[in-house]
């Protein structure tokens, strides 16, 4: 690997920003500083922690990293579960792209912990 942004999953996860974005500048102004800006956080998280893992010493820190990412993506998903709960999301595939995301990671994980038995 040469670099974090050879990984298809950072790559997906920088697509993911930007659907979260865009579906984030649909959401009413009154919430620009609530959870529209926390959304924006935790998606902005996945992929530097993705990035940050790669850059580090060996496996075990990136596969730390790697579970890092996750919780950011779970915490994602429950701030997008609130916004369609109060009506700000209205076409759920994001929660697709959530899914097959923590699918990718982990299977990545299951990988790299695959190359030290």
């Amino acid at each position: 690997m040469a670099t974090h942004k050879d990984l298809k999953i950072w790559k997906n996860s920088i697509s993911l920003v930007k659907d979260v974005y865009e579906l984030a500048n649909k959401f009413p102004a009154h919430e620009r500083y609530a959870l529209s800006a926390q959304i924006r956080r935790s998606s902005i998280s996945i992929p530097s922690n993705i990035a940050e893992g790669a850059a580090r010493s060996g496996d075990k820190e990136f596969i730390r990293f790697l579970y890092i990412s996750i919780g950011s993506l779970s915490e994602l998903e429950t701030q997008l579960m609130i916004a369609k709960e109060i009506g700000y999301i209205v076409n759920p595939k994001i929660f697709q792209e959530l899914d097959n995301l923590r699918m990718s990671i982990l299977s990545f994980i299951k990988y790299l912990k695959g190359l030290h038995k």
